[in-house]
């Protein structure tokens, strides 16, 4: 598949953007409060899009956590395009801008397999595969049936 990355600058077309990608993923989008959060969340940030020939397909925002570390605050893939190199390229991008920031360490908070999901069972697997390692779980910072796995990564 060949894919284009953009940066996008105008905040309500973030939010357009991560709006419909979000809703496309129930599985792991799938509390109304939190996704209306990333979406929001998304204005302000570094934000890169994924095309597809002209249509957006995924998208990924960081967000600056420290002086020298940052998060991948949110990234989405249309579903039918899982496992085609879209996150890889995302992953790539947000490597690069973290880098030229001056990050040192990348974060991913993401449910911890204490929850038992097959969708983050392959979450896990794909940020294991892009190098990045379990730091810690939270069992209850985001609620009692979403046990919160932070993982890092060195740049």
């Amino acid at each position: 598949m060949e894919y284009t990355i953009q940066e996008q600058v105008l905040p309500e077309r973030k939010a357009q953007l991560a709006r419909e990608i979000l809703e496309a993923l129930p599985e792991w989008f799938g509390i109304p409060e939190s996704t209306a959060a990333y979406v929001e969340g998304c204005k302000a940030l570094p934000f890169a899009a994924l095309y597809h020939g002209e249509d957006a397909v995924g998208f990924c925002a960081l967000k600056q956590t420290a002086s020298q570390a940052g998060e991948l605050y949110v990234l989405g893939i249309l579903p039918n395009l899982h496992r085609k190199g879209g996150g890889r390229m995302l992953m790539s991008w947000a490597e690069g801008y973290a880098r030229k920031a001056g990050w040192k360490l990348l974060q991913v908070k993401t449910l911890d397999a204490l929850a038992r999901s097959a969708e983050y069972d392959r979450t896990r697997e794909f940020y294991h595969a892009m190098g990045f390692l379990d730091l810690e779980c939270f069992p209850t910072l985001w609620d009692e049936k979403n046990p919160c796995l932070v993982l890092v990564k060195p740049l």
